[in-house]
């Protein structure tokens, strides 16, 4: 035996694929094909695919190691993935990869996305479409701005400051820390990749990015940015409120909590002091004074070197150390 699957197996490591599938019977069955001899079971999971993607598997597949999952109702890609996570792990599988059934992903990187997992550093991995930089040129223009934005807000709500291209959907992650996360409540549908990391931060999981490059073939993809910018913003947002209470107020208090909260008041007042001169002074036609002045410019300057303070913290706070070998 040779090649990735000595790699892996050596290890002890077995290795699982779950394809969600809605509308891509086109291409569902040329993925399969790809996946290579290291993975020991593949889960095609139909979510409701008005295509009968599932059934177009099963029939044409001769592969011993595909089990086709079917969903009563359409979930959206993250319900389809947490089903498969669901099936692999009760099936004894260490570690769970997760591609797309549209074909822009190549299975060939699989044993790339495990490798970290089961060398024990890291619980989860997910590819980043932004390392090579030449290679960008086959991506549509919208999606390398929309991705570009993202990258920096799932920074704030995820607390992983060195990742980049959140909705990547090529991940694998280990089915310890699977099971450890609250499945039932991830988003289900295109927001499901940055809700992953926000949860996977708040059990301390190191998460690893793996280069790699997309393939656009002329695909047509379900999601509408138009439709989901305001869902993305609001869940972004909570996701950022719940990740710093969790953090810093509920399982721990440091300097950096009080950076945080005086910071932020000290904006706030300064804020507050500077629109109340400002209105102030508009009524009676009258300049501020340097002293209103300063009242109002100094909790502002204190304050953002204090929340500056805190994002440096936070940075340098991002998981390292894979949590797996540890349960």
């Amino acid at each position: 035996m040779s090649g990735p699957e000595s790699s892996e197996r050596a290890q002890g490591g077995t290795v699982a694929v779950v394809i969600p599938c809605f509308r891509v019977k086109k291409h569902v069955l040329a993925v399969v094909d790809a996946i290579g001899p290291e993975v020991s079971r593949i889960y095609v999971v139909d979510d409701a695919c008005p295509e009968g993607s599932g059934a177009h598997v099963e029939e044409s597949s001769r592969d011993e190691r595909v089990q086709v999952l079917y969903r009563e109702r359409n979930g959206g890609v993250g319900a389809a993935v947490v089903t498969g996570y669901r099936q692999a792990v009760a099936d004894g599988a260490d570690v769970i990869v997760k591609i797309d059934g549209d074909g822009q992903m190549d299975p060939g990187l699989v044993p790339r996305f495990v490798r970290p997992i089961l060398a024990g550093d890291a619980d989860y991995t997910k590819g980043n479409r932004f390392y090579d930089i030449e290679g960008l040129g086959s991506m549509p223009w919208l999606r390398f701005v929309g991705n570009a934005l993202l990258s920096f807000v799932s920074k704030l709500s995820s607390g992983y400051w060195d990742l980049f291209d959140p909705n990547n959907g090529y991940t694998a992650i280990h089915a310890r820390v699977a099971a450890l996360l609250p499945l039932d409540r991830l988003s289900e549908r295109w927001f499901f990749e940055s809700d992953m990391l926000f949860r996977l931060n708040t059990v301390r999981a190191a998460v690893v990015e793996v280069p790699m490059q997309a393939h656009y073939a002329g695909e047509s993809s379900n999601l509408r940015p138009g439709r989901v910018l305001g869902e993305f913003a609001f869940k972004h947002l909570r996701n950022f409120g719940k990740r710093i209470f969790y953090s810093y107020f509920l399982r721990g208090f440091s300097i950096a909590s009080v950076n945080l909260v005086v910071g932020t008041a000290m904006v706030a007042a300064g804020t507050a002091w500077g629109l109340r001169a400002w209105a102030h002074g508009s009524q009676t036609d009258t300049f501020a004074s340097s002293g209103q002045v300063m009242l109002a410019a100094l909790p502002i300057l204190i304050g953002v070197q204090l929340i500056l303070a805190f994002l440096s913290f936070d940075m340098s706070n991002t998981p390292r150390s894979a949590l797996h070998p540890r349960l």
